[in-house]
């Protein structure tokens, strides 16, 4: 029987490359007819949101129609309203009735800081990026982990980072079928919007102020305190790094792994198989094909097992090599907890 209720007003909060997706990927999915975005905040002008919106270096052209209107935006008939202002409070959210704000500046991730988004009347909201610290939000949720323990009350909750979501899920089904020991995750992450084109003065991570482009560079990564805070039971058993390639889009993870029971090459690529198949489907992919990055560009998965890429030394010391597209598959996840998020939250106000 379809659903008669209307769709859920969105807002978007920072119009930058996971905010573009997030809307980019809305209209592509079949939640479209459950969720709508009616407003965006975003400093930049009127004229480049549309444009940017419509062209994509990364994406390609959106497949739908974008106009400009007196008030803002219209894409594929739906009008949305737009507003360029720096901080929280001069942003009129009440008067746009909506029921969430995504939160995508990445500039908000202390309690203080998000409670001024409640108090200029925003009745939620989602973050694209994790917390500062679990007490710092109602929630995090990782999609196919723990969105069941959403009740519906919460004010705020973050989807985590692109990275914890393609690696907690496959993480999770390594533990309960062959035992985590211990585990060293290396993100291979494209470059991001805080490295500059050029050499320049502008971070205090002194790696951080190297052209993009022209370096392979490590950075600091909260990956391991993500995973932990998601997977409390291997506390103490996750280590990380991340390095930033010069590429546009799409990331790998390379894992390492000291299992607690036997495993073998042909053992492990059946069991990821068989998950990505199965229970897993629509966030974990599993191929032996011959890959190279730009073949899982605006791919949904969470992540991507390569099978050709994995190894075992002994029996019990595994290496998974994992694909994901850091902008499109997060999006989507993204999405996928809005709308289950709306589900508890209605069902919570029904009698």
């Amino acid at each position: 029987m379809p659903d008669s209720r209307p769709p859920f007003r969105l807002a978007i909060n920072g119009y930058g490359r996971i905010g573009r997706c997030f809307l980019r990927a809305l209209a592509e999915t079949s939640l479209a007819h459950r969720l709508q975005v009616v407003a965006i905040n975003e400093p930049a002008n009127l004229d480049s949101m549309a444009y940017l919106t419509r062209f994509d270096s990364t994406h390609g052209r959106f497949t739908g129609r974008v106009e400009v209107s007196d008030n803002g935006l219209v894409i594929d008939n739906r009008p949305i309203a737009i507003s360029h202002f720096r901080e929280p409070e001069a942003v009129a959210w009440q008067a746009a009735g909506i029921d969430l704000l995504v939160e995508c500046s990445g500039a908000y991730g202390r309690r203080s800081e998000l409670q001024r988004f409640l108090t200029a009347g925003c009745p939620r909201l989602l973050l694209s990026h994790p917390a500062h610290s679990s007490e710092d939000i109602d929630a995090t949720i990782v999609a196919g982990i723990n969105e069941e323990t959403l009740h519906g009350g919460e004010r705020l909750v973050s989807a985590a980072s692109c990275t914890t979501n393609a690696v907690v899920p496959l993480l999770a089904l390594l533990d309960r079928e062959v035992g985590i020991e211990q585990t060293l995750l290396t993100t291979l992450h494209s470059v991001m919007n805080d490295q500059p084109l050029l050499d320049g003065y502008h971070h205090s991570d002194l790696r951080r102020t190297r052209s993009a482009m022209q370096s392979i560079i490590p950075v600091s990564t909260g990956l391991a305190r993500g995973v932990e805070r998601l997977l409390p039971q291997l506390t103490g058993r996750v280590q990380a790094k991340a390095i930033r390639v010069p590429t546009l889009n799409v990331s790998a993870i390379d894992l390492t792994i000291a299992t607690a029971r036997p495993v073998s090459v042909h053992s492990l690529n059946a069991l990821l198989a068989e998950a990505a198949a199965g229970p897993l489907q629509k966030r974990l992919a599993y191929s032996a094909e011959a890959h190279a990055s730009i073949d899982f560009n605006h791919d949904p998965h969470s992540a991507i097992v390569d099978g050709s890429q994995t190894r075992t030394a002994g029996t019990h010391l595994v290496n998974l090599f994992v694909w994901f597209d850091n902008e499109w598959g997060f999006a989507n996840r993204m999405l996928e907890v809005a709308d289950y998020w709306s589900q508890r939250w209605t069902s919570a106000a029904t009698p």
